[in-house]
């Protein structure tokens, strides 16, 4: 198992969210790069970082942060949040981002998802409310089981898939 500490960043400040709720984010650093390199510091490998705007907007929206994190912090980085496509795929890419995380895009277009994967480190996120998906920034519960769609990517030559119970998300 890897342990990887994690950053929400929100309107370019590092945030906990309670529950998936964007209103409850408390601000944790004004300069998440900095959290970044402490993270670097204590032994960290790897990094998870999500852009919860890019989230809720389905497009990158704290680009000029993650790039930063990329420049200052010499850690192995995967991001998710708000990456729909391609050409988003091949920016971060180009960016230096090592893993790419890809969540509403894999309930909406399983096939994109695992085309991508064979190009490229994919993992699938799944955020879990009361065990089905939820996509958009949580801001919709689909019909599908949390587990059955970690079931359809299983073989499917993705890095990994990370699960989130939404409801428990921030709460520990």
């Amino acid at each position: 198992m890897d342990i990887l500490p994690a950053i929400d960043l929100k309107d370019g400040k590092a945030v906990r969210l309670t529950k998936g709720l964007m209103e409850s984010a408390k601000i944790y650093s004004d300069e998440p790069w900095e959290l970044a390199k402490r993270f670097e510091e204590m032994g960290s490998r790897w990094l998870h970082l999500v852009d919860l705007n890019g989230a809720f907007a389905g497009e990158p929206k704290n680009l000029e942060q993650i790039k930063k994190i990329r420049q200052m912090c010499d850690i192995e980085i995967e991001l998710g949040g708000g990456i729909r496509d391609e050409e988003t795929i091949r920016r971060y890419i180009d960016l230096g981002i090592d893993r790419l995380i890809l969540g509403s895009v894999a309930l909406r277009n399983a096939d994109f998802v695992k085309d991508v994967a064979q190009r490229y480190r994919i993992e699938v996120g799944i955020d879990a409310i009361d065990g089905y998906v939820a996509v958009e920034g949580w801001a919709e519960k689909s019909t599908m089981k949390a587990t059955d769609l970690a079931r359809e990517f299983a073989d499917a030559g993705v890095e990994a898939i990370i699960c989130t119970d939404v409801g428990k998300d921030g709460t520990l």
